[in-house]
């Protein structure tokens, strides 16, 4: 009788074998991670940190992004990260990123170069590997909250901003209140390069200018008595954004100072955020 070699046979089961298994091989969903101090320019000022949930996608995995004051020329993003627990407690399937920006000074105002390297931490995000989508809400106290505004109602043109919580930003500088404020001229100075900028000047830095009916449903909180922003920036913000048809929820607290409220003011303002980005995001 004639030999059959079980060689070929063999090799046949190898090929397809192999195949099959890896038509069929199911990737583990990705870990969580925490990644911080993360270079996203050249700049040792440019650094973000990066929370990402388990389980991410870059199709369902929505972003939080944290913005700090200090009148733009002070802070960090340690000042935010007393957000980040209620934050990952309360969207356990969210990513969230706390960014450094560079400061202002005498030789480098704040504008155009904060919101600048905004659009860089946001290109370097989605070219990243991090399996996240490009929907963003943008959380920011103070200059932070300003840069959140301008950024999400100028500069995001493929409205990627879906929704920003405003903590006592300046949102309109040509607030009589504000232009006859005692620090009008040293934030003037400040943003662009000039204590007595020229009404283009101050268009370009001022984020009701341009609250359009695409504009992202903005949370807001302002206090009566804020030595630094005047009480009726909020006002003026809410009025346009209805002007405009945009959701807005403004609140005010007659007695509140610059964000240095207490505990219980405190309590509200998270669990009011909270709720609203479960409701707008």
């Amino acid at each position: 009788m004639k030999k059959i070699s079980l060689l070929p046979l063999l090799f046949l089961f190898l090929v397809f074998g192999c195949s099959s298994d890896d038509d069929n091989t199911i990737e583990a969903p990705l870990t969580s991670q925490e990644i911080l101090n993360v270079a996203y320019g050249s700049d040792t000022q440019q650094t973000i940190d990066v929370y990402l949930p388990e389980g991410r996608n870059e199709e369902s995995t929505k972003v939080i992004v944290l913005i700090h004051g200090g009148s733009w020329v002070a802070g960090s993003k340690q000042d935010m990260s007393f957000l980040i627990p209620t934050i990952q407690s309360s969207f356990p399937d969210y990513a969230i990123v706390n960014i450094n920006y560079r400061l202002a000074d005498d030789e480098s105002p704040a504008y155009p170069m904060q919101i600048n390297d905004i659009e860089q931490m946001f290109t370097f995000l989605e070219d990243s590997d991090y399996h996240i989508s490009d929907d963003y809400a943008l959380i920011g106290v103070s200059a932070g909250a300003h840069l959140s505004m301008l950024y999400s109602y100028k500069h995001d043109t493929d409205h990627d901003v879906k929704a920003v919580v405003d903590i006592v930003g300046p949102a309109d500088f040509t607030d009589p209140n504000y232009t006859t404020h005692p620090l009008y001229s040293q934030a003037a100075l400040t943003l662009t390069g000039t204590a007595t900028p020229t009404s283009e000047q101050i268009a370009e830095v001022n984020p009701v200018a341009y609250i359009t009916a695409q504009s992202p449903p903005t949370l807001s909180f302002y206090g009566g008595q804020d030595p630094l922003v005047p009480a009726t920036q909020g006002g003026l913000l809410q009025e346009s954004l209805n002007n405009s048809g945009v959701y807005n929820e403004f609140n005010f607290y007659p007695d509140g100072g610059h964000a240095d409220w207490n505990f219980e003011i405190m309590q509200e303002v998270f669990g009011k955020t909270i709720l609203f980005l479960q409701e707008n995001f």
